[in-house]
This record gives C-alpha cells, sequence and structure tokens, in this order.
C-alpha cells in the first residue's frame, strides 16, 4: 500500500476489499406459516396468508437472517465486522436500497434457499466523509425453481460527530404532479419492536433511544428501511389492483422515527408502473420506489 503526503500528513489509499467480490454464502430455510401469522398482526391485518397462497412481496425479509450469538455482535447490535461481508471499520451500517425482481410465487411453508453473492465493493466520499458501498446478489429458489432476485445496497459510513452543527432543512425531492393515493402510517414502539423481532434484527437504532440518541445521533428510535419499503410494497399491490409485482426498486433518501406519522403516496405512471414515495411530518422525502407488475 502505497502512501501520499500532503503537507506535514500522510494519507493512506483506502483499504481493499475485492478479494471479497464473488464471495458466496447459501441459507435454506423453511417460509413458515406462524411467522405469516405474526407478521400479518404486526402489519395490523385481519387475515394471514396460509399455506399454499404466496408470501406476500417484502415478507422474504423476515427470513435467512444471520443469527449471530451475543457474544459476537458489536456494539450497535449487528454481528460483528468480516465473515461474508467484508470486515469494513466504518461504524455505521445502513441498508441503503433495493432492486428487486419477482419471478415466480414463493409459496407460505415452502422450503426455499437464499444464495448471495458479493456483486461489488465501492469506495465512495460523501458529505461528511468516507462511505461503502456493498452491493449483494439474493437469489431465493424453491422446489428447484428461481423465485426472487433481488441487488441489495449497503452503505458503511463514519459515525455522527459529537457536537454536529444544527442540521440544515431537509431536502424535499420533487416529484411532477400529486399523488393519487395517499396513506398514513403511525409507528409505534411496538411496530419496532415486533418487525426487529421477527427479522432477528439486533440493530440498537430501533429499540434503545438512549443508544440512538447519544450514539448514533438521531432525534429518537428510527423506523426500520425494509419496513417502510415492505408498507410501499403492500400499497403498490393495492393499488395496482391486486396484481403480482415484477419488479420494485426502493432508495432510502432520509430516517423516519417513531411516533412520528408519515405518509405512504404513489401515482400511475403512463407506462401502468407506479412511482412510490413515504414523506415524513415535515414533507421530507424518506424513501423513493418504483414498481412494476406481471
Amino acid at each position: 500500500m502505497n502512501a501520499a503526503t500532503a503537507g506535514s500528513e500522510t494519507v493512506l489509499p483506502p483499504p481493499s476489499y475485492e478479494a471479497w467480490v464473488g464471495r458466496e454464502e447459501e441459507r435454506t430455510q423453511q417460509l413458515h406459516a406462524q411467522i405469516m401469522h405474526a407478521m400479518a398482526a404486526t402489519m395490523d391485518m385481519q387475515v394471514a396468508p396460509i399455506v399454499g397462497e404466496p408470501l406476500p412481496p417484502g415478507w422474504q425479509w423476515l427470513f435467512f437472517n444471520p443469527a449471530a450469538p451475543r457474544s459476537g455482535l458489536g456494539v450497535d447490535g449487528h454481528p460483528q465486522r468480516g465473515g461474508f461481508l467484508p470486515p469494513i471499520e466504518l461504524p455505521r451500517r445502513m441498508w441503503a436500497g433495493s432492486r428487486i425482481q419477482y419471478v415466480a410465487e414463493l409459496s407460505v411453508d415452502a422450503i426455499a434457499t437464499r444464495r448471495s453473492r458479493i456483486q461489488k465493493v465501492e469506495n465512495k466520499t460523501g458529505k461528511r466523509g468516507p462511505l461503502w458501498f456493498v452491493t449483494v446478489e439474493h437469489s431465493i429458489s424453491a422446489g428447484g425453481k428461481l423465485c426472487i432476485v433481488e441487488s441489495q445496497d449497503i452503505v458503511y459510513r463514519d459515525a455522527t460527530p459529537s457536537n454536529p452543527a444544527p442540521n440544515a432543512a431537509p431536502t424535499i425531492e420533487p416529484y411532477d404532479g400529486k399523488a393519487q393515493w395517499s396513506q398514513t402510517i403511525n409507528p409505534d414502539t411496538t411496530l419496532l419492536f415486533r418487525y426487529s423481532a421477527l427479522t432477528f434484527n439486533g440493530h440498537r437504532i430501533h429499540y434503545d433511544q438512549a443508544y440512538a440518541r447519544d450514539e448514533e445521533g438521531y432525534p429518537n428510535l428510527v423506523v426500520h428501511g425494509p419496513l417502510t419499503a415492505t408498507l410501499l410494497q403492500r400499497f403498490a399491490v393495492e393499488q395496482g389492483g391486486g396484481r403480482m409485482l415484477a419488479h420494485f426498486n426502493f432508495r432510502g433518501v432520509s430516517p423516519l422515527f417513531v411516533d412520528r406519522a408519515f405518509q405512504i403516496e404513489g401515482r400511475e405512471a403512463d407506462d401502468g408502473s407506479l412511482t412510490l414515495w413515504a414523506r415524513g411530518p415535515q414533507g421530507e422525502l424518506a424513501m423513493s420506489a418504483t414498481a412494476q407488475f406481471h
């Protein structure tokens, strides 16, 4: 590793994680109907999918999650660095977005296999310093049939400064025209707790208020990005007349917080696809998404 000198400081180039590109892992799990009932209750649905019915979009994230022992967790509640994902030292880790293709129905109670492969690892510089992006492709199959393909982006960043500058007004990404549909979501601590439990997500920003506030600099507990994306997918299916999703892409923009109602909204594009988004209580864009149907 060669070092460059800037003035009196020695600047080291970023580490290389090329050895992780192409790394693979495989997990097999039964998509138990009991978890469907628990997720339906969490989503406040009156009827849960039963054995043989298709798994609702986004519910695949309830499965195939790592179960690291408590001694193997980092301070943030995530599994410690290394293993399948590269050992990137930056302390904050977030799910930035995904591009999902729903190829075929995945049935409740089926035995499914998820094969994961690291597609790329990229170093970038953001407003707050260095960023690392890891893109992982997940392919889920059941009964010898490919059902779901997802490219997931994970971003690593530095910690929030202990005395950050006052936050600027949130940037609102404009949309052409107004929403055709809108729904209010009221995220409470029970919703966040249940979703963390169902996905075995130990990240403390979702249940440990003191940690979220004092260590990661958030004003309150953070709503899970994949939970918001799941709500947007359900919203898309409702507005799409119950049709099966073919593609769903989403990108996280800014966090949503517990006990602060937010809106999920959308409209139909000229080609029949849907443009969707979630907005926080001040109108700030929290997540943008697109949905296409079979």
